[in-house]
């Protein structure tokens, strides 16, 4: 039983890699929590060290393995009751700090979904698989945990119930068609690899079918299509993405990774990705 009047303590944890940019509007958008911190990429070199102290937040620098292996860091070295994921190119709204605080009081829950309203290319983006884009970001410490195995796209363990925020994130997801197709080109890598590791060798009918079926199941399914021209021109590319992640799982059967040439827009592509989901 918790004594009268426990207040439980929760921390925003911000992993970042040059974030200039973005790090003092993020923070400052999450200013009602208890602790505010970043848990910096030690290959950053921007002032995003600076600009997070000035926000008011504590930094601590980390050599970066991936995205579990740093959140899992982070639940171990920041301390509170309870760690709130923020990306630094994600934005708390003014309603969501008062519905954390109230969520927590009673300490039912070992983790919280949190909603995102994706902001791609200047609109947000309402359908298609990017509303509400629930992540599991609240958690309680020493109740979770990310699975080591999942590079990105993590996946939290949970020992204990967990429930749904009905106040988002504001997430600045894409701002150009070229830094869409960098990011998904990165996801391709990585799903072409879980294709393999799940022992799936991909048929020439893969290669035309699951395209079809990503495009059908984001523009009709998941009503992209009330989005616009934006929402057909995302079906259109992740159904294209799925097409190369297959492409690129069949080389990899066939040894023939050197085949994995560079496109023209991955000439960047060594800046690692803001951690999001798709």
């Amino acid at each position: 039983m918790r004594p009268p009047g426990f207040e439980p303590t929760v921390a925003i944890v911000v992993l970042a890699r040059d974030e200039e940019a973005n790090i003092t509007d993020c923070l400052q958008s999450v200013h009602w929590a208890d602790n505010l911190y970043v848990l910096l990429d030690a290959r950053s070199t921007d002032r995003t060290v600076e600009l997070a102290r000035e926000a008011g937040a504590k930094v601590r620098q980390r050599q970066f393995v991936n995205f579990a292996d740093q959140r899992n860091a982070a639940l171990v070295i920041f301390e509170a009751d309870w760690i709130l994921f923020v990306d630094a190119d994600e934005r708390g709204t003014s309603s969501l700090g008062p519905e954390v605080r109230r969520v927590i009081q009673d300490g039912a829950m070992a983790g919280w979904w949190v909603p995102r309203r994706n902001y791609i290319w200047g609109r947000w983006i309402r359908h298609a698989g990017w509303y509400p884009d629930y992540q599991l970001r609240l958690l309680k410490r020493g109740l979770a945990r990310y699975d080591p195995a999942r590079e990105v796209h993590e996946v939290v363990i949970l020992d204990g119930p967990e429930g749904y925020l009905e106040n988002p994130l504001i997430h600045y997801n894409y701002a150009t068609v070229r830094q869409f197709l960098r990011k998904q080109d990165y996801y391709a890598d990585y799903e072409a690899r879980v294709l393999v590791q799940q022992g799936i060798r991909p048929r020439l009918h893969n290669w035309f079918l699951q395209p079809l079926r990503e495009f059908h199941r984001r523009y009709w399914t998941l009503q992209g299509y009330k989005d616009g021209g934006h929402g057909l021109l995302l079906s259109l590319l992740m159904g294209y993405y799925t097409f190369v992640a297959y492409w690129r799982a069949r080389r990899l059967w066939s040894g023939r990774v050197h085949e994995l040439h560079a496109l023209p827009w991955r000439k960047d592509r060594e800046q690692k990705p803001n951690n999001t989901n798709s």
